[in-house]
């Protein structure tokens, strides 16, 4: 299961779009965020049950992070971008060099991910 802030800069929309692109390559499974961000109970078991979950926060204020504590589930497969070298700006333009760096720090956070099925058992429910 990958869990991404997708904040309104360069680094919130690479960790959406690298779970974006991961998931159509079958490399796990690009999950709502903001189901359980709004306590809904379905969103919230998905997360308790999936077997691998990587959690990607585009900088240090970690809005991923603080939602999954506050769900109070256990924060598995960490991945800060702002951490790994990647500066935060306004930009929203992204470049190429850069998602594909954020899909090796995913597929190196908690490899292999075990893989679902498109329109598997990971999706937008509540």
């Amino acid at each position: 299961m990958l869990l991404a802030c997708s904040g309104a800069s360069n680094v919130g929309q690479l960790t959406n779009q690298a779970c974006v692109e991961l998931t159509q390559e079958g490399f796990g499974k690009m999950f709502c965020l903001a189901g359980v961000g709004g306590r809904l109970q379905g969103f919230i078991q998905a997360v308790k049950d999936a077997p691998e979950l990587v959690v990607l926060d585009g900088c240090e204020k970690g809005c991923a992070k603080a939602i999954i504590q506050e769900a109070g589930l256990p924060l598995r497969g960490y991945v800060v971008l702002t951490q790994q070298g990647i500066a935060k700006n306004k930009d929203l333009n992204l470049k190429r060099e850069q998602v594909d760096q954020v899909k090796d720090l995913v597929r190196g956070a908690r490899s292999p991910l075990r893989m679902a099925a498109p329109g598997g058992a990971y999706g937008c429910r509540g």
